[in-house]
């Protein structure tokens, strides 16, 4: 039951993953998505800046403040969950080792607040100037 029903989850542009995509795109920012080659396949990828994005939603990912276990079958749920956790950990260490940066974004998080995080990371790591700069 509880596989049949994993298999029917989306795996990829979830609402949370396409609303900040639609961000992005709107900011002029142009990326790959699902970048099947780099560790735990991003849902979005600035290859030249080399950051790697990770839309986390709660459930799968325990986050802090929304991350609930369900009663049923607890201990399963938990070892599953952890083992996430673990992965996301794993997959960030080998993205370092490739000279990428991985953020991850919760999908309880502000949509423009996300981007400007992200947007922030891919000037910095592409040498590009803020909107608005004018060389002097």
């Amino acid at each position: 039951m509880v596989s049949s029903q994993m298999s029917r989850m989306p795996r990829a542009s979830t609402g949370p993953e396409l609303a900040v995509r639609r961000e992005l795109h709107r900011r002029g920012l142009r990326f790959r998505v699902n970048l099947a080659k780099l560790p735990g396949r991003p849902d979005i990828a600035f290859t030249r800046a080399r950051l790697a994005i990770f839309i986390d939603g709660c459930f799968w990912h325990r986050c802090p403040d929304h991350g609930t276990l369900p009663r049923s079958n607890a201990d399963w749920w938990l070892a599953k969950l952890d083992r996430n956790v673990e992965r996301d950990a794993e997959k960030n260490r080998a993205l370092v080792d490739l000279g990428w940066l991985p953020i991850h974004v919760w999908e309880h998080e502000n949509v423009r607040e996300a981007a400007d995080r992200i947007e922030q990371a891919w000037r910095a790591r592409s040498n590009t100037p803020a909107a608005g700069w004018v060389p002097g």
